[in-house]
């Protein structure tokens, strides 16, 4: 079934409802209370007092069920209701906001001389002001404090508990299908603890013994908690064993994955003799994530093939909170341009004969020649990591290199702003060192549009230069696979793992529902930019506004209604450092801005240039796409 960019539809709301037990502080005059599960104590005016009236001013929207988590509805809370106990008023009140899609807190606790709870305030866990608590005043923390109202009032009369004000109006987002992240949720039980603490003692790993306890559940949507709540219970891996006939397990574990789910897709490669040569399979949420995902693609297959002799060869994107995501994967028994022409074809067939409009491989002969033939119209960038890393083994034997050579290489790959620029900067580094009968400089140069910089700037490439996308998707197998891992209980392992992914971008999810990173201007372009974008991504809006602050644009010429603009600013790379002048084309007609760093088209992020040119304002009629 396929899945949406935003798991409850539409655009991310700024914030939703979460437990903020960690921005709360308890109120004057009141006492913690021991109830568990709840999040924290927060501050009450005198007026949430019961023998006060109150009226509910300042509220914003509505609540909204967007969707049933299981089991029977639970009523509304309404004034006069009542329960025979504080602990049974508590549970309600948790099970209605779980239903409804937010996090619940106590906000004041009263007790009597016998030390009994008479009276309390339950409300929202968004409720209260954000407090800043960093002194880095540029990268404010992410608060879920939203001042929300929702509440209700509880006094102790006749033996029982009755609600005395209710309101239930929230003035943020709610989603019950995130409802078990929220911290007064998620309780781990006295015997899931004594699981963990076996697991310890025998030398478990926590992913293993997270991961049995999963099953045993029948998905993490239905554990009451989550791993991190696990981690100090479980240490060690357990190795895995080497099995016999892993092809032919390998094949009946396709066929059962088929036939419980057909969405899931397989594909096995044999030779002449029938033996196994090559595999490709894809899950359906890979199938599904390369729809939305599937723009700028990275592959590499170097990871596990030098680690575990795993040819393991992972086609990755980047999803809207930047985190690495599969889109199909595959075992490989050569690197040959045949194998790749399989691979390459067998994945496209995967995704309905949807190629990608960009692809980042290193620097493989093959590779590149499969990729002429399988994916034509797809932009091809050679990963720069893997080509400068090259560098001081290709030339660090001329006698110049440190003194001089090396960096005026760099100036030519990262200081050069246009085609124009890198052929001149080039022309007068080959020839400024006498490299001309530089066998390698020279197949770079008739390579360089697949990896200069300037040559790639008017493509869309999700934040992406490398393949190091790929290689951190095979890390995050550490302690899943093994040298002597066979087929079969690798690709067991890799379910496992993928299973594991997924929740972190479910709780990245999650993260950018339920809270919002403040902005620190006052500039209209943060606000919209905030409204868009996940947390993670907001974040490195921020760090472009934070950047202006050294920046003196210098007006160059104005054309019209275009006003051009010089803008000088330091680049670093690695150890280097460099002055360079960047030039924004800004258009008052149509509320358009380029800068020549390409940061806009290439990640989606607004430069710093372009905040400086056009001084942070936003026109009426500017788009931010």
């Amino acid at each position: 079934m396929p899945f949406p960019p935003y798991p409850d539809g539409g655009q991310y709301p700024t914030s939703a409802a979460m437990s903020g037990g960690d921005d709360t502080e308890e109120a004057p005059l009141c006492r913690e209370t021991d109830i568990p599960c709840t999040s924290g104590i927060g501050e009450e005016s005198k007026e949430d007092r019961p023998n006060l009236q109150e009226t509910e001013e300042g509220i914003v929207g509505t609540p909204q069920l967007e969707d049933d988590v299981g089991g029977d509805m639970i009523e509304e809370p309404k004034s006069g209701m009542e329960f025979n106990s504080f602990e049974e008023l508590m549970d309600y009140y948790k099970q209605y906001a779980k239903k409804s899609g937010f996090g619940v807190m106590i906000r004041r606790t009263d007790k009597g001389d016998d030390g009994t709870v008479r009276y309390a305030t339950l409300g929202c866990a968004r409720g209260g002001k954000a407090r800043n608590r960093t002194l880095n005043v540029a990268r404010p923390r992410p608060t879920g404090k939203t001042e929300c109202k929702a509440k209700v009032n509880a006094l102790k009369v006749d033996g029982k508990f009755r609600l005395t004000t209710v309101n239930n109006l929230h003035n943020h987002g709610l989603s019950p299908n995130k409802s078990r992240f929220f911290r007064c949720n998620r309780e781990v039980s006295d015997s899931v603890k004594r699981v963990l603490d076996i697991n310890d003692m025998a030398g478990i790993r926590m992913n293993k013994s997270f991961g049995s306890l999963v099953v045993g559940a029948g998905g993490f949507e239905n554990l009451p908690f989550l791993e991190k709540d696990c981690r100090n219970y479980i240490d060690k891996a357990r190795h895995l064993r080497l099995g016999k006939g892993g092809a032919e397990a390998l094949r009946e574990y396709f066929c059962r994955m088929q036939y419980k789910n057909p969405g899931f897709f397989a594909l096995i490669d044999l030779d002449d003799d029938g033996r196994l040569r090559n595999v490709f399979w894809a899950d359906p949420r890979s199938r599904a994530a390369y729809q939305y995902f599937g723009d700028v693609v990275t592959f590499d297959t170097t990871y596990l093939t030098n680690r575990y002799g795993m040819p393991f060869a992972p086609f990755v994107g980047v999803n809207h909170h930047g985190q690495s995501i599969l889109l199909g994967a595959g075992l490989i028994s050569s690197e040959d341009t045949e194998t790749f022409v399989w691979l390459f074809q067998t994945w496209l067939q995967c995704m309905d004969g949807i190629a990608p409009k960009a692809i980042i491989t290193d620097q493989d002969r093959a590779m590149k020649n499969a990729i002429a033939i399988v994916f034509p119209e797809s932009r091809h960038r050679l990963c720069l990591w893997h080509i400068l890393k090259k560098v001081p083994e290709k030339l660090s034997s001329y006698a110049s290199y440190k003194s001089g050579m090396k960096n005026a290489l760099m100036k030519c790959v990262y200081d050069t702003q246009t085609v124009d620029e890198f052929e001149k900067c080039w022309d007068h580094f080959i020839t400024s060192y006498k490299l001309h009968e530089n066998a390698w400089l020279s197949s770079l140069y008739t390579e360089r549009e697949y990896w200069v910089p300037a040559f790639l700037k008017d493509c869309f490439w999700a934040g992406m230069s490398t393949t190091q996308r790929s290689e951190s998707m095979n890390a995050f197998f550490d302690g899943y696979v093994h040298a002597k891992t066979n087929l079969k209980e690798f690709v067991d392992q890799f379910d496992s793992a993928l299973k594991k992914k997924v929740e972190s971008e479910n709780n990245a999810d999650f993260h950018s529902f339920s809270v919002t990173i403040p902005c620190i201007s006052r500039s209209p372009i943060e606000k919209r930019f905030q409204e868009l974008y996940t947390n993670a991504k907001f974040r490195e809006v921020q760090m472009q506004l934070t950047g202006i602050i050294d920046l003196d644009p210098e007006l160059l010429k104005r054309d019209g209604a275009v006003k051009t603009y010089l803008i000088e600013d330091e680049v670093r790379v690695e150890e280097f450092s460099k002055s360079v002048t960047f030039s924004v084309d800004f258009s008052e007609e149509n509320a358009d801005a380029k800068c020549s760093c390409g940061l806009f088209q290439m990640r989606g992020i607004l430069c710093r240039h372009i905040l400086a040119g056009i001084n942070g304002q936003m026109l009426p009629d500017m788009q931010v796409y």
